[in-house]
This record gives structure tokens, C-alpha cells and sequence, in this order.
């Protein structure tokens, strides 16, 4: 199997595995579906916290209403009695104005912050160094918990406006967020490898020659944006040893030109009539009485 090190920019991504006869668009479609599905993962991780702490999402026209401006507007929150929390909702308060307050539990909140903790752990970067390659399956797997969790704690299901549900449902609206700018499609992928871009229509081979047993460094980019950076020449534990050891080394030079000590003088290996004084019988000579 060829093992392909994805990164964006210099940052670090997941493993990929796959092999040399395989297309570059097959290639592509894949490395996307996994890139974009941890990012799928990420974003309903960083949700799910909210939901644990202050309940479900309010109607988009009552976000960031104070109490005073709901009531004098006649709004109603026509998911709040539908969607409550097994075991009951605990109130706290969001200042935002997003979430509607009614909270979970803590035995619930805790089903769903241990799930996330593992969905992570599944889809983390860590992987890279554990030398794991992170498959479609592994995200299916990280999705499936997550949804599950939340059926745990919302038995009857989340507003269909709620961002974790239109995630599920491959409804999110990601328009004009930041998340949108993370999002890379199959269609605008570019995979780049050695400062060149693996062209559609070809298969790997054609690239880097028919030895499955290859690791590689690629790198995806938008069209448009040109050539990524190149590799540094050295990584970051690489050049952490050379700088500790040029330190050493410089330590050891600044010892020895400070060293102003001649009583080596006094050494036999350093005498020049050593050699002499052992013909003429003349060592190991001891003064003093008998």
C-alpha cells in the first residue's frame, strides 16, 4: 500500500492509504471525502458543547432577543416542549441569546461530552503521529456515536433548524462562515506533490513509479490558489536535535577555551625522557629510608 501524508498548508491532516494503481481522481474523490468528513466531525464537536450547557437552538427570528423584546415581539419557541432533555431540563441561562436555556442534566451533558471526546479522538490529527490512517469508515464511525449520543439525551430529536441536525442531515448552510473557507470540494481539489500537481487522468504510477511500499507528503489546494509551500528540508524534532546539539557542542569549546590548567605537566605521559629513564633503569625510583 502506498501511504499518503496529507497536509493543508504546513499543517498536518491524516494518513491515506491507497495504491499505485489507483487514479488520481479516484485518489482525490476519496482524500476529500475524508478531509471534509473530519471537518463535518469538527464542527458538530464544537457544537454539541453548547448544547450540553444551554439546550437547543432558538428560531433564527428570536436569536439575540432579549427576554423583554421576545415578549413585547409575541415570538414563541414552537420546539421547546417538544424537545426536552431525558431526565429533564436543568435552566442556564445563554448570553448569547442563541440556545434556549434549558439544558440537560449532568448525567446527560456527560453522555454527550465523553462521545465528542471520543468522536476527536477518532478523527484527530494525533493519528499522524500514531501512524494510523483515518478511513471514510472512521468517520462514519465518529458521526454515528455523535448522532447516537444525541438521541440518548433528545429522544425526540432536535429543531430542524438546530446546526447539529442540518449537519447530520447534509443540510448545513456553511455560507459565509469560516468553516466555509476550510471546505475544499471534489471538483476544486488539487492534490500537489514535490512542488507539482498530480494531473487527473493518470494513476499514481505514472508518478511515482510502481513500488507499493512508498510514503509520500501531499498536499491539497483550492484552484486558483497556485503552488503550495514546499517542505522544509528538515522537520521540527529534526532541527530541535541539530540546534541541541550545535548547543552542546558550543558549550564544550567555550569549557575548553576557558580550561587554563597545566598540571597534566606533571603526568608520566606527558614526561619526554619517559622512554629514556626505562633503558637507563631509572623508573619507578622511590627516595627515603630503607
Amino acid at each position: 500500500m502506498v501511504q499518503l501524508h496529507v497536509k493543508r498548508g504546513d499543517e498536518s491532516q491524516f494518513l491515506f492509504n491507497t495504491t499505485v494503481d489507483a487514479t488520481v481522481e479516484t485518489v482525490i474523490q476519496q482524500i476529500t471525502a475524508v478531509y471534509n468528513g473530519r471537518l463535518k466531525v469538527d464542527r458538530i464537536c464544537s457544537e454539541i458543547p453548547e448544547l450540553a450547557d444551554h439546550g437547543i437552538i432558538l428560531p433564527t427570528n428570536m436569536q439575540g432577543l432579549t427576554e423583554e423584546q421576545i415578549v413585547d415581539l409575541k415570538l414563541k419557541d414552537e420546539w421547546e416542549d417538544t424537545c426536552v432533555p431525558s431526565g429533564g431540563p436543568v435552566f442556564k441561562m445563554d448570553e448569547v441569546g442563541r440556545r434556549n436555556g434549558h439544558a440537560p442534566n449532568d448525567k446527560m451533558k456527560q453522555v454527550l461530552m465523553k462521545t465528542v471526546e471520543e468522536a476527536k479522538a477518532l478523527i484527530s490529527k494525533k493519528q499522524v503521529q500514531a501512524n494510523v490512517c483515518v478511513t471514510k469508515e472512521m468517520i462514519k464511525e465518529a458521526l454515528d456515536q455523535l448522532r447516537g449520543a444525541v438521541m440518548i439525551v433528545y429522544p425526540m430529536g432536535l429543531p430542524p433548524h438546530d446546526p447539529i441536525r442540518m449537519e447530520f442531515e447534509n443540510q448545513e448552510d456553511l455560507t459565509g462562515t469560516q468553516a466555509s473557507l476550510q471546505v475544499i470540494t471534489e471538483d476544486e481539489c488539487q492534490l500537489w506533490w514535490a512542488a507539482k500537481e498530480i494531473q487527473r487522468g493518470k494513476k499514481l504510477q505514472d508518478y511515482i513509479g510502481k513500488n507499493e511500499k512508498t510514503k509520500l507528503v501531499v498536499k491539497i489546494q483550492k484552484k486558483g490558489q497556485g503552488a503550495p509551500g514546499r517542505e522544509p528540508l528538515v522537520n521540527d524534532e529534526q532541527h530541535k536535535q541539530m540546534m541541541m546539539h550545535f548547543y552542546r557542542r558550543q558549550e564544550e569549546l567555550k569549557k575548553l577555551e576557558e580550561a587554563d590548567d597545566d598540571t597534566y605537566m606533571d603526568s608520566e605521559w606527558s614526561d619526554r625522557q619517559a622512554l629514556k629513564k626505562q633503558f637507563q633503569g631509572l623508573t619507578n625510583i622511590k627516595w627515603g629510608p630503607r
